[in-house]
């Protein structure tokens, strides 16, 4: 399964999927990519033999270098929209999801990759202190929605979240797990056994009784958005398209390419 960009091995005996992210260099969050993670996501969802999914990187160092600053960056409003509405589908099927979903975090997870992995109702982080993981958008001159930052209250409380946007912070692994940003800190090589022994105490539970359970604990923030989505695209959008916002965008994309030269 997968036609590229997202990765899906199911195992039939244990009701298990892998679903790992091929979108190199660092699986930017692409409209593409979104879209083709929608599709498999919901595959996965409607084969009665699937009951969980760990999510993880198939790119060394990166889980998720988040949002795709390319998809942002010099095109019309209506691509802007269709781009946004597309964030917004993949955190609404990842964070409601039927399924047992558990993050295992293999590399640096910033911005939208953070909100992936927060999505997902355990999160697994190799023990590298060279990766780190948060919503540090701020940095880059933008806004973290509300929704982003209301998944980041349900993960982590109010106060570490408000100090964790305002300055863009980025976690080490220690840091993450003290925060309870992440459930568990492996070695790298431990990360994949360890995310399918977790998955079998999850799967232990009878479905519906752990689907209701989480649907009453996600349904509020998942609703916010719902009656918000379209005025949450317009801002978006009018956000993005300001001169102000498109000039910082250069400069970030502008510091990469020198990074990188």
């Amino acid at each position: 399964m997968g036609h590229g960009r997202v990765a899906v091995e199911l195992d039939g005996s244990t009701g298990v999927a892998v679903m790992k992210m091929e979108n190199p260099p660092v699986n930017s969050l692409s409209l593409d990519f979104l879209t083709e993670f929608v599709i498999s996501l919901e595959k996965l969802e409607n084969d009665r033999s699937c009951r969980g999914i760990i999510l993880t990187s198939g790119a060394p160092k990166i889980f998720s270098a988040g949002l795709d600053i390319m998809e942002m960056y010099g095109k019309s409003t209506e691509h802007y929209a269709e781009f946004w509405r597309a964030v917004q589908e993949m955190w609404l099927r990842l964070y409601q999801s039927n399924l047992v979903t558990i993050a295992a975090i293999n590399g640096s997870s910033p911005a939208g990759g953070c909100l992936m992995a927060m999505s997902c109702d355990y999160r697994i982080l190799a023990e590298n202190p060279k990766y780190s993981i948060g919503l540090n958008e701020t940095q880059l001159g933008i806004v973290a929605p509300f929704w982003f930052k209301d998944t980041m209250v349900n993960t982590i409380g109010n106060r570490a979240t408000e100090r964790s946007l305002q300055l863009g912070l980025l976690y080490s692994p220690a840091e993450a797990h003290r925060i309870g940003l992440v459930d568990q800190l492996v070695p790298e090589e431990k990360i994949q056994s360890t995310a399918a022994a977790v998955m079998s105490q999850w799967l232990a539970i009878p479905d519906h009784a752990r689907q209701i359970t989480k649907s009453m604990m996600r349904k509020p923030t998942v609703d916010r958005l719902l009656a918000h989505r379209e005025s949450d695209i317009q801002n978006f959008v009018s956000f993005i398209s300001k001169d102000s916002i498109q000039k910082s965008l250069q400069m970030y994309m502008e510091m990469l390419k020198q990074r990188r030269g």
